[in-house]
């Protein structure tokens, strides 16, 4: 009877470790997911703000007899701080979204802007 017991014992400590490797499979895969989405989003932005600075430069050359070097530098720092507010809010979202993906955020914490999380955890 004893035996019998081990051996139900030995099999739901099999069943369980097999369910707790899924788990982790699922939670890495999600995470491996999310991460993968955050460097497409900041390669394309990247992609963007070359575009945006290439665009930029052209304009500057084409109005170069037209405006001052101090306008031009003007223009070029504006377009600099878009690009680096640009990137620091997508580094920051995919941030979040992995934070978010691990159930690792912290609802209470007054610097999270978003308390949604893109993939809520379907735990009771």
């Amino acid at each position: 009877m004893a035996s019998n017991q081990n051996q139900n014992l030995s099999h739901k400590a099999g069943e369980l470790t097999g369910q707790a490797q899924v788990k982790k499979d699922e939670l890495l895969n999600q995470a491996s997911g999310a991460a993968q989405s955050a460097q497409n989003k900041a390669s394309n932005l990247s992609q963007s703000a070359q575009n945006k600075a290439s665009d930029a430069s052209r304009s500057a050359q084409n109005k170069a007899s037209d405006e001052s070097p101090t306008d031009i530098k003007d223009q070029a720092t504006h377009l600099l701080q878009q690009t680096s507010e640009q990137v620091r809010n997508m580094a920051q979202g995919a941030a979040d979204a992995v934070k978010n993906t691990l159930g690792m955020n912290n609802p209470n914490d007054p610097s999270n802007q978003n308390n949604t999380p893109s993939n809520p955890s379907t735990r009771i």
